[in-house]
């Protein structure tokens, strides 16, 4: 369990450290994503990234659990 945490700390480490060139790609900005943007105001929620996200997620940890 411990090395898991790990694992999953340096990955959103990692990830965090890549934001900047990740969002250069525009992989973040999906059709479905609500984004909402005004002069003093920006909203960004992403509801079709954080559904491909899970399912990526959730297909590894699958693979990994056979």
């Amino acid at each position: 369990m411990s090395r898991t945490l790990i694992a999953i700390g340096i990955l959103l480490v990692v990830v965090g450290l890549a934001w900047p060139w990740l969002t250069k790609l525009g992989l973040f900005r999906l059709p479905g994503d609500i984004a909402i943007e005004r002069e003093n105001f920006r909203f960004y929620f992403p509801i079709t990234t954080m559904i491909i996200i899970s399912v990526v997620i959730s297909l590894i940890l699958w693979l990994f659990r056979k």
